[in-house]
């Protein structure tokens, strides 16, 4: 006997088969008129987007400069598609990522926050290989800030990989920049930072903590931009402000105790940074605005930009990314209560 589905089962069904169906269900779900990059074809020199012209109100994300480009003021993560979850104590979630985000999905997903108006991906060395397929596939002009790491017996070494796979823009990874504030060897990140710029590249410094940025601004390291983690503390999971300690969130210093960090927080003090960052004039990236997940877009967003980010770098699937570029662009075209100045 065929079982009966509840009142609007078939409805729901349907539209979890759409989900998985990909680029026409998000296209027109989402409400706003994307347009999706076309196959580049035989001897183009451009991906030709479709003749289709959308019809209605679009939604423009805003965009801003950072050393002379134009990027759009929402920025596609890399975390999800290289299957790092951060998500607190579910242990399957790194596998489950990097299961769900196969090669044919990780182009999609790059193919449609293109089509939303995101023109620029957070990277690690080892994305290229597929952006370059999307890339010679679409004809596609993304720029790719390039996260770099400084090993202790390669110091420069990713970044000439960085170099040679062709990123637009580099920056320091911040739990890289936060151990080396916190040995006291600052200095070494201005080294890097120069030898970046040196091939000619924008060069950024990510951290974590607030004091890595306090560092760099007193050193006089020529960074271009800062890829700093900014999110606030009001969800369940956040850990108590009294047990909190400068630079526990890197590598060993992460407790096993409940009430300490447990991959569930990356900015310990959101007030501060938010404070230090009011007087710092050069473009802001903010990372980790949804606190890999526990913050609604809605909440996290506005956050973000009411108290001074210039842009946002957010991990998305590729069913989220129509409705969060949506919801960035009805925040930054409404945003009345931003306490910083623009850098960018």
């Amino acid at each position: 006997m065929k079982e009966k589905l509840p009142a609007g089962g078939t409805k729901r069904r349907n539209i979890i088969k759409g989900i998985f169906a990909g680029i026409p269900f998000l296209t027109f779900f989402s409400g706003s008129p994307f347009r999706i990059p076309a196959e580049k074809k035989p001897g183009s020199t451009e991906g030709e987007t479709s003749k289709e012209e959308p019809s209605g109100q679009q939604n423009i994300l805003p965009s801003g400069k950072i050393a002379g480009y134009n990027v759009s003021r929402l920025i596609l993560g890399c975390n999800l598609i290289s299957g790092y979850a951060h998500a607190r104590d579910l242990r399957y979630a790194d596998t489950l990522f990097k299961v769900y985000h196969s090669e044919e999905k990780v182009i999609e997903t790059y193919r449609l926050a293109e089509a939303a108006g995101i023109n620029a991906i957070f990277v690690v060395n080892r994305n290229f290989h597929l952006f370059n397929k999307y890339r010679e596939k679409y004809g596609s002009k993304m720029l790719t800030i390039n996260q770099t790491y400084l090993r202790d017996d390669n110091f420069l070494g990713d970044i000439d990989l960085a170099v040679s796979n062709g990123a637009t823009m580099l920056y320091i990874q911040g739990a890289e920049s936060d151990r080396y504030v916190r040995d006291g060897k600052t200095e070494m990140l201005g080294r890097a930072i120069e030898y970046i710029k040196k091939h000619g590249k924008p060069a950024g410094i990510g951290a974590h903590s607030i004091e890595v940025i306090k560092a760099c601004e007193k050193e006089g390291i020529p960074a271009d931009f800062y890829v700093k983690s900014f999110h606030h503390d009001r969800y369940w999971s956040a850990h108590p402000v009294e047990n909190r300690t400068e630079f526990s969130i890197i590598g060993s210093q992460r407790s096993t105790d409940h009430n300490m960090i447990h991959d569930n927080i990356f900015d310990l003090f959101p007030d501060k940074t938010a404070e230090f960052m009011k007087e710092v004039r050069k473009p802001w990236i903010a990372f980790k605005v949804l606190a890999a997940g526990a913050i609604l877009p809605q909440d996290g967003f506005r956050y973000a930009f009411e108290n001074g980010a210039d842009f946002i770098c957010v991990g998305m699937f590729d069913f989220q990314i129509a409705e969060d570029a949506k919801i960035a662009a009805e925040i930054l075209n409404s945003l009345k209560n931003r306490t910083r100045n623009w850098y960018s």
